[in-house]
C-alpha cells in the first residue's frame, strides 16, 4: 500500500475531491494548514486596513490517502488533473510505502501488502 500526500491550494479543494471520489477513492483526511512555497502570495489589510502587505503563507490544503499500488498513479493523475491552474505554486503531490498499519477498534494488524 501506498501513502499519498497532496498539498493543494485551498480553492481547489472541492474540485479535487470530486476527482478522488469519482475514481474510487474513498478514505480520504483534509488538513487545512498554511505554507510558503514558490506560489504568489496575497495580498493582506493591516493596520486596521490603512495599509496592504504580502501574506506570508498561503492557504492550502493537505489531502490524505491510502490506496494500493496499482491505484497510485490513477489517483496521482487525478489530483494533478484537477488542482492544475497551469501556475506556480499549484501545490505537490508525494508517495511513500505504508510498512505496517493496525485498525485501533480492534487492534489487529491491517494487510499492507
Amino acid at each position: 500500500m501506498k501513502r499519498i500526500e497532496a498539498f493543494i491550494q485551498s480553492d481547489r479543494l472541492q474540485v479535487v475531491l470530486t476527482a478522488m471520489k469519482k475514481i474510487g477513492v474513498n478514505g480520504i483526511t483534509v488538513i487545512g494548514a498554511r505554507g510558503q512555497g514558490e506560489g504568489l502570495r496575497p495580498l493582506v489589510e493591516v493596520s486596521r486596513g490603512t495599509m496592504r502587505q504580502v501574506a506570508e503563507f498561503n492557504s492550502i490544503e493537505t489531502i490524505v490517502t491510502i490506496v494500493d499500488e496499482q491505484k497510485v498513479q490513477e489517483v496521482m493523475s487525478a489530483i494533478a488533473n484537477a488542482a492544475s491552474t497551469g501556475s506556480k505554486g499549484d501545490g505537490k503531490i508525494f508517495v511513500s510505502p505504508v510498512d505496517e498499519a493496525m485498525d485501533i477498534g480492534t487492534k489487529k494488524k491491517v494487510s499492507t501488502t
